[in-house]
């Protein structure tokens, strides 16, 4: 990765052409700045608008690859499914532009549509709920650390998928079971995982900050209500579950779940997968504040 995150890159986009819906143009596309360099901004309308909330969407791509377009066909989805209409955020990458350039992007975005939800022209825009997948899940955490941090108006809820939480993903000094278990032969590696961190942070020194690493944050209370879900499959799994039973430790309201088979980065999958299908009823109930379960869902442990 370290050497072919822009070959990457490329396919990423050359893909995302020939998947894009054909048949409709579901996104505008926006430029926040606020005093700094413009922020593109893609806005996508559901099929069907069931919802007043706004999602505003952190991509993943271990902060290296991934972009609005090789994200348009799943932001697409998202808001078909959630009847929600999605903004997402083409935050700037590592390496070109480390830590912490790409979370005050997220940071200003998110500050911005939070003080005022109509500022990216969305009609009877209602409340902010800040998602993000992966790479993209650990800039929501960041970013709600951030502002309370900062003094600023939070999001009232947040959705992480299988995000990335803490700093260690070595198969000999974890501490989690997913990283030794899932971390070769799945999806993602713990040696991919390594080099976009090397990437992002190429100061060792700094990937234990709370901002790259939200589990060693030692004060999390007053965050968002939220929802992880994570993929059982995914070395990732275990310290997504682990920041979901930190946050509710401090007084947060939580609801883990864990998608069983899934691997990481399904949420980009067709509509058809079960495993994607699956995280939308979940998100879904989410979003309506009626739990599927009834309840909190406590994480379990990993297979």
């Amino acid at each position: 990765m370290r050497e072919d995150y822009g070959k990457v890159r490329r396919v990423q986009r050359r893909l995302a052409t020939l998947t894009a819906p054909r048949h409709r143009t579901p996104y505008r596309q926006e430029s926040f700045t606020d005093g700094g360099a413009p922020i593109p901004v893609r806005i996508f309308q559901p099929r069907e608008r069931r919802r007043d909330d706004v999602l505003l969407f952190f991509h993943g791509g271990g902060w290296v690859t991934g972009d609005i377009v090789s994200y348009t066909s799943a932001c697409t989805t998202m808001a078909d499914l959630t009847g929600c209409v999605v903004a997402s955020v083409d935050y700037r990458l590592a390496p070109e532009h480390p830590f912490p350039a790409g979370l005050e992007d997220c940071y200003r975005v998110a500050n911005a549509l939070l003080r005022d939800p109509h500022r990216a022209g969305i009609e009877n825009a209602g409340k902010i709920v800040l998602v993000g997948d992966s790479a993209g899940g650990n800039l929501v955490a960041a970013v709600s650390l951030l502002l309370k941090e900062r003094g600023q108006r939070g999001a009232d809820r947040q959705i992480l998928l299988y995000p990335v939480t803490h700093w260690d993903h070595d198969p000999q000094t974890s501490p989690f079971a997913s990283v030794h278990h899932h971390g070769e032969g799945y999806r993602l590696t713990n040696t991919e995982v390594e080099d976009y961190f090397e990437l992002y942070v190429p100061d060792p020194g700094q990937r234990r900050d709370p901002r790259v690493a939200p589990l060693m944050a030692t004060d999390l209370s007053g965050q968002p209500r939220t929802l992880v879900i994570t993929a059982e499959r995914d070395l990732l799994c275990d310290e997504g579950e682990a920041y979901g039973h930190a946050l509710e430790e401090a007084g947060n309201a939580v609801r883990v779940h864990r998608v069983d088979g899934a691997l990481h980065g399904f949420i980009v999958l067709p509509r058809f997968s079960r495993y994607l299908r699956e995280a939308y009823e979940v998100i879904d109930a989410f979003l309506e504040d009626e739990p599927a379960d009834g309840g909190r869902q406590r994480p379990r442990e990993p297979s």
